[in-house]
């Protein structure tokens, strides 16, 4: 009989909450930055008309897990299309279990996002800003309100219907009020962070909306000709970190941090966690943290998922 554990979405949500997430998010980039995190970039698979991606890692120091996740590119909505996750022992190379569907692949970049509000962010950050309304966007803000205690948060996307829904939805999730604005000035202005989570390869506000002292998470396109946040935004950030410098460097395209004036100056998060990086250095420093996805980091949030399976079931 097989020893080990495939688990799905609901299981996920039942089993693991955003705090649970962070915190693995954080040992995660602790044994980074102690060297006991293998991350290399993900890799491709090339298959007729799409593709299968990997993100293939080991945590060896106290997580003891290795594995991969894989998702596919190929057009269509085939209903049996699935991204999965593999947990193996470090160790002795068992397969530990799999996770199948998209919960920790979202839940893992929301909880990596939160992790950078937690160190990068004002302590007294308020005032909170969300551009986007898909799942990211959503992952995002539940990791936001687990390590600040916002008081006004604002979401802006350009579906009016789509807004006011994510608001509605969040707001009775959270239960916290959530505001749908009609302009992307009037959800960023005045934030003391903001979640930008959009697929738009044009900058979705103005670096003068910023305020000083803020900080920004940007997940979406953020290449040479294709950026969802403006570069002088760049220009004035005295802090800017990315959970993996090492697959922001293996996009095929210019990654706008890249720039030959900045490249220089974008720091490791997981160095930022351990305390060998400021996150920010005064009240007024405005600070940036590109999401690129750093591997290894599903395995071990499919581990923790797998354990408190096991725990659950009296195992």
């Amino acid at each position: 009989m097989a020893a080990y554990r495939i688990l799905t979405d609901g299981d996920v949500d039942a089993l693991l909450s955003m705090e649970d997430a962070i915190r693995k998010m954080e040992d995660a980039l602790r044994e980074k930055a102690g060297g006991t995190l293998t991350a290399p970039p993900r890799f491709r698979v090339q298959a007729g008309a799409g593709a299968l991606v990997f993100t293939a890692g080991a945590a060896t120091g106290q997580e003891n897990v290795v594995g991969f996740r894989v998702y596919d590119t190929f057009p269509g909505d085939e209903p049996d299309r699935q991204q999965l996750v593999a947990v193996f022992n470090a160790q002795t190379g068992a397969l530990v279990g799999i996770v199948i569907g998209d919960a920790i692949g979202i839940m893992r970049t929301g909880a990596l996002g939160g992790v950078a509000v937690k160190h990068m962010a004002s302590p007294d950050a308020r005032a909170l800003a969300i551009l986007g309304t898909g799942a990211q966007a959503r992952a995002q803000l539940m990791a936001a309100v687990a390590v600040r205690d916002f008081r006004i948060i604002k979401v802006y996307s350009r579906d009016p219907d789509r807004r006011r829904h994510f608001a509605e939805w969040m707001s009775r999730r959270l239960r916290r009020d959530i505001c749908a604005v009609d302009s992307a000035r009037a959800c960023v202005e005045g934030a003391d962070v903001i979640l930008c989570a959009t697929n738009s390869p044009v900058p979705v506000f103005d670096a003068a909306w910023v305020k000083d002292g803020a900080h920004i998470n940007t997940l979406g396109p953020k290449y040479e000709d294709a950026h969802e946040i403006p570069l002088e935004l760049i220009e004035r950030s005295r802090v800017m970190a990315t959970d993996s410098l090492e697959q922001l460097m293996a996009y095929p395209e210019p990654h706008i941090a890249m720039r030959s004036s900045q490249a220089g100056r974008i720091v490791e998060l997981s160095d930022i966690v351990a305390g060998q990086f400021a996150g920010r250095h005064s009240a007024n420093d405005v600070t940036l943290f590109f999401s690129v996805g750093l591997a290894g980091t599903e395995v071990v949030l499919g581990a923790e998922v797998l354990r408190k399976a096991g725990a659950s079931a009296g195992m």
